[in-house]
């Protein structure tokens, strides 16, 4: 995914800060990470308090498997609904729900 597909996505909420990362690219609103970017595929920041919505929207949480273990670790990082993608009112409420995750993460 190009930076410039990345800032469109976000236009609702404000600009946004693209810095690349392990393999990938964070997504940063106002100093906050809300997004990341891995393998092309973009990933909202959630927490105990927005991941409910994230999986009724149908969204699938990242997890990998862990190597000192085997075990599965889930991350706080979710895909994006469906409908988000190409409806630019529904994607500001789901970066707000990022930005607002991301805030909390701070505290």
């Amino acid at each position: 995914m190009d930076d410039e597909r990345i800032g469109e996505l976000f236009d609702g909420l404000g600009p946004v800060a693209i810095r690349r990362m392990f393999g990938g690219k964070g997504i940063y609103y106002q100093g906050v990470i809300i997004a990341l970017v891995l393998r092309d595929e973009l990933l909202l920041k959630a927490d105990a308090e927005s991941a409910p919505d994230f999986a009724a929207a149908g969204s699938q949480q990242w997890t990998y498997t862990g190597s000192r273990h085997g075990k599965e670790v889930a991350m706080p990082y979710w895909s994006v609904p469906d409908g988000a993608f190409d409806d630019p009112d529904e994607m500001v409420i789901w970066a707000r729900k990022a930005y607002e995750a991301g805030l909390r993460a701070g505290k």
